[in-house]
This record gives structure tokens, C-alpha cells and sequence, in this order.
């Protein structure tokens, strides 16, 4: 019939925007099952892609979870199909090498967020396809990618300048001159994570950007100048140097008492921690809201007085199996810490059971949980800005 329309006849960018108002996830799904041109307008508006592989970093895979293997031969025609993704998701995908990244070099001109965690046969010259072909990348993370070196990071830091999130967590060549060659660079960062890698000892932070406010760096070998070139930036906010190995340089934590910014610090099993530093941080960091200090034994009288009386901010600590918190300790807390909501306490094996009593007696607006011994888990997360 002549002028006859239907939706057939509307223009592309109209069933654009009649996609990316679809609520369900069933009807985003089932839109290019209409018809060719409604399946074409589907990939170009599809912006992530996630791979349901057998092996994750979460944890072993259900038994009802069929292996399948990620190759270059699947990745190109997926990539060559969404054209305009902003979020790839490679995580466990074991099989992927250097050769699959090649259609991330074609195909990547929009990504923003890329995940790579546990692609061991991942090399340096991976890392330089990422380098040229995703100039926008904002987060990559490179979780036990243990063949990439400094010369990887590199490269990577010189094509990626808009970086905020980097996760290098495991990767045991990295060292701090790749940390350098990446705070040099890229000035918008705001989440680095390192920890286990024992061939970064923290100078390579000095002089990174203000914006840097959350740092992971769990089991490292942190070394008193690396601290103070971790907190150089002075935008600081969450810290995790949990079992910090032993450095011959001197406690490296008393550092810590320059960053003013810091809100959450993890000193979980730093055996080694010194009242000096302790108090240090308790006069430095004033906005601290959230401490964990457990098994960190060497912590004493003079550590938890100081906490007491300089820790006004602070609404959850953390003092399971601490050995030296005593009585007078707890005293200190009790009359200090006037923010303090919750006390994570359990096997402080000089604390008497009436000291305890006292202190739930005095402080009612405190709850004590008796936990056991965990890492920080802030109620909030740094997310990229668009």
C-alpha cells in the first residue's frame, strides 16, 4: 500500500536508541534475532564481551562447567563482529598468546577496560599490541601474567597514557622500573595493584600523581624510601602493605605517617610493625576511619596510648591475636577512639576477661566481633570516571 511504514522503514540510528532502551537483558538479547539489519544495529551497540572459561581466579570450575578454550580463531571473529566494544574480559582464558592479541591491535580502537588475569603465555610483545591499538584503555588488568617484563610495561605506559586502573598483582618480573616508566606517563591513575611482587620495593612511586588514592600491595618488599615515594603523590586514601616482608632498610611503615590523606590501612600480619611507626601514623594520618593492625605483635603499651589519643576518626580497628595489647591498651582505646563503631578482637591472649567486661561496660556504642583474621573490605570502590 502505498505510504505504508512500519518500524522496518525507520533509520538506523532510531533503532539504536529503541535498543539501548530495552530493560531486559532478554529482549537486548533477542533484538537481532528479528531480522539481518536488526542484528547488525545488536553488534554495533554491543559495548562488553566476557568469556565463560573453565578456569577462573576466583576458584576451581563447578563440575558441571564444560571446559573451553579461548583461541586467536574465536577472538577475531567475535572482535570482528562488535566492533565498538568498551569491555573485554579474557580472565582464564589460558590459551590466549601474543597471536589473538593481534585482533585487539585491529579491533580495539574503543576499548577502555581490558582483563588478561591468569593469560600466562601473554608476553611483552603482547603487551605492545595493546600499546598501538587501544589508545583508550583505562583499566588493564595483568593478574599472574608472569611472562611480562618491565620492557612490556613500558611500552604500554607510553601508548596508554589515560590509565586509572592497573592490576599487576603477581607478575613477578615487574620492578620498579616499570612502576616508574608507568607513574611516569600515565597521570590519571587512581588503583594500582602489585602485590606478590617481590621485585618492586616502592621508589618507582616517587613523584606519581596526586590522583593515585588506592594502593595493594600485599606481601611486597617494601623498603622505607619506597614508602615515602608511595605516598609522594599525597592523594593517598586506602593503603594495603598486609605481611610485609622484613626489610634490612628499617621499618618501612613509619613512612606511612606522611600520607594526611589516608583513610584505610591494612597492616594485617606486619609481624615487625615498631611503636614508632605506630605512633607516627596516628599523629600523620588523621582521617584514618579504618585500621587493621592484627597479629602485628610488636605493637605495645605506647602504640595502642597513641592510637587512643590520636585516633579520633577512626570507626573500625582491628586487633585479633595482637600479643602486646594489654589491659592499659585497651584502657587507651576505650578512652580515646571517640568515632570508634566496631572492634575486631580475638585472641589477645594478655587481655583479661574483666578488662573486656570495662571496656563493653564504658564503650556500648562499640560492638565488638569476634572474627577471624581478614583483610579490609571498605564500603567503597574507586570506579573510572567516564
Amino acid at each position: 500500500m502505498e505510504g505504508f511504514t512500519s518500524i522496518m522503514h525507520l533509520p538506523d540510528d532510531c533503532l539504536a536508541f529503541i535498543f539501548h532502551c530495552l530493560n531486559s537483558s532478554i529482549d537486548r538479547q533477542s533484538f537481532g534475532l528479528t531480522c539481518r539489519r536488526w542484528l547488525q544495529i545488536q553488534n554495533l551497540n554491543r559495548r562488553s564481551l566476557q568469556f565463560q572459561c573453565s578456569f577462573t581466579i576466583f576458584g576451581p570450575p563447578s563440575l558441571s562447567m564444560k571446559p573451553f578454550c579461548v583461541e586467536a580463531f574465536h577472538l577475531h571473529r567475535l572482535l570482528s563482529r562488535f566492533q565498538h566494544l568498551e569491555s573485554l574480559y579474557l580472565s582464564g582464558c589460558t590459551d590466549i598468546t601474543d597471536s589473538g592479541l593481534t585482533y585487539v591491535q585491529s579491533y580495539g580502537s574503543n576499548l577502555q577496560n581490558l582483563h588478561l588475569d591468569c593469560c600466562s603465555n601473554v608476553t611483552d610483545y603482547g603487551l605492545s599490541l595493546i600499546a598501538s591499538g587501544c589508545p583508550l584503555l583505562k583499566a588493564i588488568s595483568l593478574y599472574r601474567c608472569l611472562k611480562i617484563t618491565d620492557n612490556g610495561l613500558e611500552t604500554l605506559a607510553n601508548g596508554c597514557l589515560s590509565f586509572k586502573h592497573v592490576n599487576l598483582s603477581y607478575c613477578s618480573q615487574i620492578s620498579d622500573k616499570g612502576v616508574k616508566a608507568l607513574t611516569r606517563n600515565c597521570r590519571q591513575l587512581q588503583v594500582v595493584k602489585i602485590s606478590n611482587c617481590d621485585g618492586i620495593a616502592g621508589v618507582g612511586f616517587e613523584g606519581c600523581s596526586e590522583t593515585l588514592a588506592y594502593l595493594e600491595a600485599d606481601s611486597c618488599k617494601l623498603i622505607p624510601d619506597g614508602i615515602k615515594g608511595i605516598v609522594s603523590g599525597g592523594g593517598l586514601e586506602y593503603l594495603n602493605v598486609s605481611c610485609l616482608c622484613w626489610s634490612p632498610f628499617g621499618d618501612p611503615t613509619a613512612g606511612i605517617g606522611f600520607s594526611s590523606n589516608l583513610k584505610f590501612l591494612d597492616f594485617r600480619m606486619c609481624r615487625s610493625v615498631c611503636d614508632a611507626s605506630i605512633v607516627a601514623i596516628t599523629k600523620g594520618c588523621p582521617l584514618l576511619q579504618e585500621w587493621n593492625l592484627a597479629l602485628c605483635h610488636e605493637v605495645k603499651l605506647c602504640g595502642w596510648q597513641a592510637i587512643g589519643l590520636n585516633c579520633q576518626n577512626l570507626e573500625r580497628l582491628h586487633v585479633n591475636r595482637c600479643r602486646n595489647l594489654c589491659d592499659l591498651g585497651l584502657r587507651s582505646i576505650q578512652n580515646g577512639c571517640k568515632s570508634l563503631s566496631i572492634l575486631y578482637m580475638n585472641g589477645c591472649v594478655r587481655l583479661s576477661a574483666a578488662a573486656v567486661e570495662v571496656f563493653k561496660c564504658y564503650r556500648a556504642d562499640v560492638q565488638i566481633k569476634e572474627v577471624e583474621i581478614m583483610s579490609i573490605n571498605p564500603n567503597w570502590e574507586y570506579r573510572l570516571n567516564s
